[in-house]
């Protein structure tokens, strides 16, 4: 192999892990982010009664995506021995625990 290849295969490797983490712990803070009301902002200022709830969706999504890219980021970093033993399964699993999490979380806003 050439230096060319094993630069491109570490580069290849440290982007999976951080796509693989990012995946995992975006999930995880959007649902933290939902529950505990944490948005960065809100989409627009609250309405007036019986217009609807607050644009919050965008400040979740913001607070989620830089803590994901942060913590991507750091599990890119560490030495390929870790990295190898996140579990690539992770990513599926933990969006669907958590997917009745995030519907109970939000029946509030549903008018029956």
């Amino acid at each position: 192999m050439t230096a060319a290849t094993d630069t491109a295969a570490a580069t290849s490797s440290r982007f999976g892990s951080f796509a693989l983490v990012f995946g995992i712990c975006f999930a995880v803070l959007y649902v933290v982010c939902d529950m505990a009301s944490l948005p960065m902002f809100p989409g627009f200022t609250p309405p007036r009664r019986d217009e609807g709830p607050a644009m919050y969706w965008y400040g979740w999504i913001a607070n989620s995506a830089l803590g994901a890219s942060i913590l991507g980021l750091l599990a890119a970093m560490l030495p390929e021995k870790i990295r190898g033993k996140i579990p690539p399964a992770l990513a599926w699993i933990v969006p669907v625990v958590l997917l009745p999490v995030l519907i109970y979380s939000l029946k509030f806003y549903w008018r029956w």
